[in-house]
């Protein structure tokens, strides 16, 4: 999630609050002692707050924000497991192709309206208008008419979502689709107040005032650019009463040790760790590692000539040691990438599919073979030499990565890499406009299935930044979304060969996946935290005594 759920690379959360004393003796429900009197707790995090807009978010951050103070039809909880949200009750036709939600009748955004079943349907078409210009548009496939709305073939009231009533949902798929109730977890699917979106115009998820919040918690004190905002409890919310906290204060902070020395000082809860931190910190009591379904990589804008060339992607990618890169440079649990799908996300009859798709092509380290494929690559393009600009963000994982690749590429290679580190929403911006060369990039999954990352780099999807084209993939991807759902064997082989095909033919360069350590404070309780999907959910999360 995902980061977009294209999070920055090495990008960290921190959850931080103030060293917090308990001084009243309310009841904990769960059974672990009492509530510290104050409900409060200071996140900090390491980029701006890009929007608000659910058809418009990509990244990690506002989808974090958007799971709190916004609700679907689902909400994610502990260990990716579906729990209760705006619907109440499901059913499921024989065929898997309609499913009918019944929607709370106690459920209101925050401006005291009611949520109904119109407000995902006004939602879902919004999102696929191509007129709003969704970058997670392409989630609706499967869904009915859901392509040629997305396409502008048909009209918004084609899409197989239909409200009988106001609490009434019906959606209509034309293929059965294995992980669905997880994208009705996901914030791309949310409702949203059609009152809201009109009075406000283009400021609408701009803003905290520009919104409204049928979620635990909503948004105050963001104004789009300032550095620092709020989640309020939310009393119009339907489940209230499990909602402990009383407010969560956002302080953007992109110096990790800074973040630390608040740590130790007892006034952060939580604040995530460096290389050279963990290995100091990690037999402490309250040291973590926070486990992320997540993927680094390199991106080569192949709009230009010299990137089209695959012995020259190839290069780069044999010139990288990733075991230096993740044991030294960034450590704590850090893993080579098998490839493009991340490790643990998925498994079948046993196997996991990283290492069912694992190629020594594309994530191999070879110093002689990057050279001989770097000579024959310029040789084939009519250059003499290889020089490019590396883009990346300006969080201090990254700055140490994009460092390592320069002088990796510069001693192996000889190529000339400039490196700029960017913030986080211009990285973004550069990447979807192809203003950059080469890009480091991060995909965290969305749901846990495998599609979640090979779907980005499908011919027209709108997260293949690179445009990077392959037809055999493409076919692949789409024989897997056109399977029979009974037949699991079969899409599992198809969404392996894709995988595969990626790597060989070097569409992107995988790196790493991070595992993040953290320090997280013992009386911070209820905190659910997953590795695919919105990485935060502090719905139950509160302050012991």
């Amino acid at each position: 999630m995902s980061l977009k759920k294209m999070f920055s690379a090495g990008m960290v959360v921190a959850v931080a609050g103030l060293a917090l004393t308990a001084c009243g003796s309310k009841s904990d429900s769960s059974g672990d002692g009492k509530l510290a009197e104050k409900q409060v707790l200071n996140w900090n995090e390491p980029s701006e707050l890009p929007t608000m807009d659910p058809s418009k978010a990509t990244d990690t951050i506002s989808f974090d924000m958007m799971n709190n103070s916004m609700e679907g039809l689902y909400r994610i909880g502990k260990n990716s497991k579906i729990e209760p949200g705006v619907a109440k009750k499901t059913k499921v036709s024989k065929d898997g192709l309609t499913y009918t939600f019944t929607l709370r009748e106690d459920n209101k955004w925050s401006n005291g309206d009611p949520v109904t079943a119109e407000d995902f349907v006004y939602s879902w078409q919004r999102t696929l208008d191509p007129k709003t210009g969704s970058e997670y548009a392409y989630l609706f496939d499967g869904i009915k008419n859901a392509n040629a709305v997305m396409n502008g073939k048909k009209p918004g009231s084609s899409l197989g979502i239909k409200a009988e009533g106001k609490h009434k949902l019906v959606v209509s798929l034309d293929k059965d689709i294995p992980y669905f109730k997880l994208l009705m977890g996901f914030p791309s699917f949310y409702p949203q107040n059609k009152t809201s979106v009109e009075k406000y115009g283009s400021k609408y998820g701009t803003a905290s005032k520009y919104m409204n919040y049928n979620g635990p918690f909503k948004m105050t004190k963001w104004t789009g650019s300032n550095l620092s905002w709020s989640l309020d409890k939310n009393e119009n919310y339907w489940d209230k009463k499990s909602v402990k906290l009383d407010q969560i204060n956002f302080k953007v902070n992109k110096d990790n040790s800074t973040a630390y020395n608040l740590y130790q000082s007892k006034k952060l809860d939580e604040t995530f760790l460096s290389t050279e931190q963990a290995k100091q910190l990690s037999n402490k009591s309250d040291y973590q590692v926070l486990k992320q379904a997540r993927t680094n990589y390199l991106e080569f804008n192949q709009t230009q000539k010299v990137f089209q060339n695959k012995k020259i992607r190839q290069a780069v990618s044999y010139a990288i040691d990733r075991d230096q890169l993740a044991k030294k440079v960034l450590g704590s649990g850090t893993k080579v990438s098998q490839g493009i799908v991340s490790s643990g996300l998925q498994t079948y009859k046993g196997q996991d599919f990283a290492d069912e798709a694992k190629t020594k092509v594309g994530v191999t380290y070879d110093k002689k073979k990057a050279k001989q494929l770097l000579k024959e690559g310029l040789k084939e393009t009519g250059e003499d030499k290889l020089s490019f600009t590396l883009l990346g963000d300006d969080t201090d994982v990254s700055k140490k990565v994009t460092a390592f690749i320069q002088s990796q590429l510069g001693e192996n290679l000889g190529i000339d890499v400039r490196v700029q580190n960017v913030p986080f929403k211009t990285r973004l911006d550069r990447s979807k406009n192809q203003e950059f060369d080469v890009v480091l990039g991060s995909w965290g999954a969305d749901f846990s299935d495998a599609i979640s990352f090979i779907d980005l780099f499908t011919s027209d999807n709108s997260y293949n930044n690179g445009k990077w084209k392959n037809t055999e993939y493409d076919r692949l991807v789409q024989a897997s979304k056109t399977t029979d759902a009974a037949n699991e064997q079969k899409r599992w082989d198809d969404l392996v060969k894709a995988s595969k095909t990626l790597s060989e033919d070097q569409g992107v360069v995988p790196l790493y996946q991070l595992n993040q350590p953290t320090m997280v404070r013992e009386n911070v309780k209820g905190l659910v935290q997953n590795s695919a999907g919105v990485v935060n959910n502090w719905k139950d999360t509160y302050i012991a005594k």
